[in-house]
């Protein structure tokens, strides 16, 4: 992901995560100033503005999940909630726990912040994600069950995203500056929180799997898609070539 602004900056990727700051803002924002947390540039401006590429990681140990790339059809399928009785269940909560946890090994060894449930093939709503992207930093972890967004903010800021599912690519999207959530945490308790900057787009982004969306849908214009059309389709047809791969295309 080459960004285009400053030349200094060098092309990295996260699974559906935020990848870097910019200033840009719509006509109902003020201008965005707030800078990253400092975890965040701790733990990434290496990453955000070194020589490092996008990071696939394979096969990962701990695991047998991989992160699926469009158009695979997790990505757009209906995601389940899972209901009250599951959660009150111990084996399910020893499920989804041993899930999240596998979610993380796949998420740190792609150098991500974030990664949503279809994304490695889980048609459900759960998303996992640690702002820090540090694995040391376990506390940051946040794991949300069947969240969802209760209120948002009229401030809207545009960022510059790119998703492990769509390797070598990225764009600019609009998101909410800060939004309300509602969801459960793993032992099915409902929780409230609010959610500003770094951290909404974070969750923004990895909601939207959760409704079968991918930030291409929410580029901001058709300058914008058209850039990433031509790997869109290189991406069609990576899928197609693939023997393992049966299903048809989701676009």
């Amino acid at each position: 992901m080459a960004f285009s602004a400053n030349a200094a900056v060098r092309r990295i990727a996260r699974p559906a995560a935020f990848l870097h700051y910019s200033t840009r803002t719509t006509a109902a924002t003020r201008p965005f100033t707030t800078s990253p947390p400092s975890s965040v540039v701790d733990g990434l401006s290496t990453a955000l503005f070194g020589a490092e590429t996008e990071v696939d990681p394979g096969k990962v140990a701990g695991t047998d999940l991989r992160i699926v790339k469009y158009p695979h059809p997790s990505l757009r399928r209906h995601n389940q909630e899972y209901t009250v009785e599951e959660l009150k269940d111990k084996e399910t909560q020893k499920e989804v726990a041993r899930l999240a946890k596998e979610m993380f090994l796949i998420m740190y060894a792609a150098q991500g912040v974030g990664l949503a449930a279809p994304q490695v093939g889980v048609n459900k709503r759960l998303l996992v994600y640690n702002q820090s992207g540090d694995p040391k930093k376990w506390l940051d972890e946040v794991v949300l069950i069947n969240p969802h967004i209760v209120e948002t903010s009229q401030a809207k800021t545009i960022e510059t995203e790119g998703c492990l599912s769509f390797p070598e690519m990225d764009g600019l999207v609009e998101r909410s500056k800060w939004i309300k959530v509602e969801a459960l945490n793993l032992k099915g308790k409902k929780i409230k929180k609010k959610f500003v900057d770094w951290e909404a787009r974070i969750f923004q982004h990895e909601y939207d799997h959760l409704d079968g969306k991918v930030y291409v849908d929410r580029l901001t214009t058709a300058e914008e898609l058209a850039k990433v059309q031509p790997r869109l389709d290189e991406l069609i047809e990576e899928y197609k070539a693939d023997d393992a791969l049966t299903e048809e295309p989701a676009l």
